[in-house]
């Protein structure tokens, strides 16, 4: 065998290419060699970002004896999660199943045939308490195989396991039932509540993850209940994540997830979905309270994006990683981030300044990290750092703008965290999601940005409904360096779709609903299964894997099943013979039980099942486009679940819209409402009941409010 990493497009593989292990990647040539030899196969799983992962193929995968041994008794084949989630779904369902948790590099060793046997996650090489050796590991596993009487019983456990994760991620329910109602939001933020640390913010006792999905639902309710408990909970967590470790207070976005309670110390790579999805619940934030700190980090999160995640044609990279070089040229997690006392005041000219900033960011001597240095938390607020420098807050302020600045400039010149070039489509869509909350929310030329992202994926990615069997359009995954690849999965369907809709909704640009709908399209024909009453996160037709699975709950992500069934439940509205009506209810009433007994971990299903059940708020503009001052309205309103659409003033403009999209007759959300006596005009509708015309937006949203009431 040979290492065959050095042609593939993920930059994950490629950092095994020198390895002396013989890494394949997951292809049939590679599965076939497999069953060729009949040795198992050792799979690796991991991502660029990973620090452990790096750690384990620096202590085990360059190690030649380590080599010797997987490439005599196995069939290595490396895994990008990011690029095959299907995969790693599988296969980190059996570790939790297994061990009870999960996380990478997850390690599996399997059939020929795809069954799994044996588990783990990160092997030392050497033993450590509880944890063997991956030497031993894999030399037990081999000396298995190849004994007549034990090779049976690894064989035996490969079909248990499988038909196991098979039952876990395909199965549905027995019996359908009747899908949640309008009450059940009161439930899952109830049960949001319960599970909250009221004192740390976020959820949990120890690791602190962020949760956008859970604050969202928090908000809802409370916006649906007026209970105070329920917006307390969410403000306490979007505090909590802007003041601590997760956020990177100098250059803006977040950090992965902080490994204490207290939300100090992150792990630090950067996750493009982290920085679309976090700044969204930020946007409600802001647009709930008008809290303005939440709209600064919204903007500064944008800005990182723009700054360190952007292609030159447009899209989205996807990661940063953990690592980079230190003052002395070893790699270590966090060097990019960090700080002293004594950096600070290299950096920064004002000694005055300096001090604020350790004072107001807990920069000391001892630290709060590795080797004595400081991961920036905001520790002291600035009305007591003004008392005690006897300064107005403004001129504190003023000092620590400044400070950080020079502090920025000065991390420039450090080593950067490398970088995961591949552009995903579900991620982008993400993204875009969130830049057109913020055109809405916080500046028009949010859009712009947006735009440029979906006309690269629209290009780069998406291959349109031909003729014969091609009725739907076709999305790939993964553009990497120039190459194109993989069957997109629904995550990329629904998060792209979602993306184009919420840019229509911003811009009012038909192209972007035409995408949206044809991608809602592709989604019913790909991924729903009538006989099932669900949506599968492959397409029909796919790569046969031991089990075809569904994405129901929320995890790093949000749940694509519940993005899924929140787009087409919107697209019904412009496209109501599509079938989209019937999926949506399909799908709630599949899975009601399961989102009845954990709402909290189904947040995003739980959430379209909500706006099924109370109905969606639509504000319809008639205008050429909508008004500077109604964007103004808009962007100091909270009014979660509407569908805001642009449409064309008179009847001429929206036949042509009409042509284009394919549709015989103007949908319900666009029928009679034409602007009124020549003026922009708009329409507030909810549960086919809808307010009279009006030339006041304002009055319209208002109109919704005392609807829901």
């Amino acid at each position: 065998m040979e290492n065959r990493l050095d042609e593939a497009a993920s930059p994950y593989l490629r950092q095994h290419a020198d390895n002396p292990v013989a890494w394949q990647p997951w292809d049939e040539s590679a599965l076939e060699l497999a069953r060729e030899r009949d040795v198992p196969i050792f799979l690796s799983i991991g991502y660029a970002a990973c620090h452990w992962c790096h750690v384990m193929a620096d202590e085990s995968f360059e190690d030649p004896n380590i080599a010797e041994s997987l490439n005599e008794n196995f069939v290595p084949i490396k895994v990008d999660r990011e690029e095959r989630p299907d995969i790693d779904t599988l296969y980190m369902n059996v570790c939790q199943m297994v061990q009870g948790s999960g996380g990478w590099p997850l390690s599996v060793w399997l059939t020929p045939e795809g069954k799994p046997f044996h588990v783990g996650t990160y092997f030392p090489p050497e033993a450590k308490g509880n944890m063997p050796s991956f030497g031993s590991v894999l030399d037990d596993i081999a000396a298995s195989w190849n004994d007549p009487e034990r090779r049976p019983r690894l064989e035996s456990q490969a079909d248990q396991w499988a038909s196991s994760t098979k039952g876990e991620l395909e199965g549905t329910p027995d019996r359908a039932g009747e899908a949640p109602g309008e009450g059940f939001l009161d439930t899952a933020a109830n049960a949001a509540v319960r599970g909250a640390d009221r004192e740390e913010g976020g959820w949990g006792q120890g690791q602190k993850f962020p949760h956008p999905g859970r604050i969202h639902l928090l908000l809802r309710a409370y916006e649906s209940t007026d209970r105070d408990t329920y917006r307390d909970v969410a403000l306490e967590t979007l505090d909590a994540m802007a003041s601590g470790g997760l956020y990177d207070h100098v250059g803006g976005g977040f950090h992965r997830y902080c490994v204490d309670r207290e939300w100090t110390v992150p792990h630090f790579e950067k996750m493009l979905y982290d920085n679309a999805e976090i700044p969204r619940a930020f946007l409600a934030g802001y647009r709930l309270t008008g809290e303005e700190r939440y709209a600064e980090v919204a903007r500064e999160t944008f800005g990182f994006v723009e700054r360190e995640l952007t292609h030159p044609d447009g899209g989205f990279y996807s990661t940063l990683d953990a690592e980079s070089e230190d003052s002395t040229g070893s790699r270590e997690e966090g060097a990019f981030y960090v700080w002293t006392p004594e950096t600070v005041r290299e950096a920064v000219d004002d000694p005055t300044a300096a001090e604020l900033f350790c004072k107001r960011y807990g920069v000391t001597e001892s630290g709060n990290f590795e080797n004595g240095t400081t991961v920036l938390n905001e520790s002291t607020p600035v009305g007591e750092l003004a008392a005690d420098a006897v300064m107005d807050t403004d001129g504190v302020e003023e000092l620590l703008d400044e400070a950080r600045t020079q502090l920025f400039d000065a991390r420039e010149s450090r080593s950067r965290p490398p970088r995961d070039g591949k552009v995903l489509a579900g991620w982008n869509g993400l993204l875009i999601s969130a830049l057109a909350e913020g055109s809405l929310a916080l500046d028009p030329t949010y859009a712009d940005l947006a735009e440029e992202a979906l006309e690269f994926c629209r290009d780069q990615l998406w291959n349109d409904a031909g003729d014969g069997d091609e009725a739907v359009g076709r999305l790939n995954r993964r553009f990497e360096r120039g190459e194109v690849g993989i069957q997109g999965y629904l995550e990329d369907y629904a998060y792209l779709g979602r993306g184009a809709f919420d840019l229509y909704q911003a811009t009012g640009d038909i192209e972007h609903l035409e995408f949206a709908l044809a991608l809602g399209r592709a989604i019913r024909e790909s991924f729903y299964d009538a006989s099932e009453g669900t949506l599968y996160f492959t397409p029909t037709g796919g790569e046969e894997l031991i089990a075809r699975p569904q994405q129901l709950a929320d995890s790093s992500t949000p749940s694509s099943t519940g993005v899924a069934v929140q787009l087409l439940a919107a697209l019904s509205a412009f496209d109501p013979d599509a079938g989209f009506d019937a999926v949506v209810d399909s799908v709630l009433e599949t899975h009601a039980s399961t989102l009845e007994s954990n709402p909290l971990s189904h947040a995003s299903l739980t959430l379209a099942a909500v706006d099924r059940s109370v109905g969606t708020s639509e504000l319809t503009v008639a205008a050429e486009k909508l008004p500077a001052t109604w964007r103004e309205a808009l962007s100091e309103t909270y009014l979660p679940g509407r569908i805001l659409t642009v449409r064309p003033p008179t009847e001429s403009g929206l036949s042509a819209w009409l042509d284009t999209l394919g549709l015989d007759a103007a949908p319900p959300i666009w029928a009679d409402r034409d602007a009124a006596d020549g003026r922009e005009t708009v329409y507030a509708c909810r549960s086919f009941t809808c307010s009279p015309p009006t030339h006041d937006l304002e009055e319209a949203i208002e109109w919704l409010r005392e609807s829901e009431a």
